[in-house]
């Protein structure tokens, strides 16, 4: 584990680089590490995925892959590659706070 300064807050990340504890995330910390991966600025339908996301988490307690995210988030997989290029559900996963996706290599 290590930790890092992010949006003035002291968070910690697991060995695969994901926060630690998903309750210490709020929005500003989502915006500096979606700037970190390239993606900025978050805009509504970014929100949207990573708004669903974290309350699928806190019902399923692990990040939902993207056929998950694609079949019940209101977006097409098209639609995520466009918002989080290259790596969608585990991109969204980080910025959106949560652990890295089980079905995730």
């Amino acid at each position: 584990m290590t930790e890092r300064m992010i949006a003035g807050k002291e968070i910690e990340f697991d060995e695969q680089g994901f926060m630690a504890d998903y309750t210490e995330w709020d929005k500003d910390v989502a915006v500096e590490l979606a700037s970190e991966i390239g993606i900025n600025p978050l805009t509504e339908k970014h929100w949207q995925v990573i708004e669903f996301c974290r309350a699928d988490y806190a019902e399923q307690g692990d990040a939902p892959t993207l056929r998950r995210i694609s079949q019940s988030g209101g977006v097409t997989t098209k639609e995520l590659y466009k918002l989080f290029p290259k790596g969608p559900a585990k991109k969204v996963a980080y910025v959106s706070g949560l652990k890295k996706p089980s079905g995730c290599i």
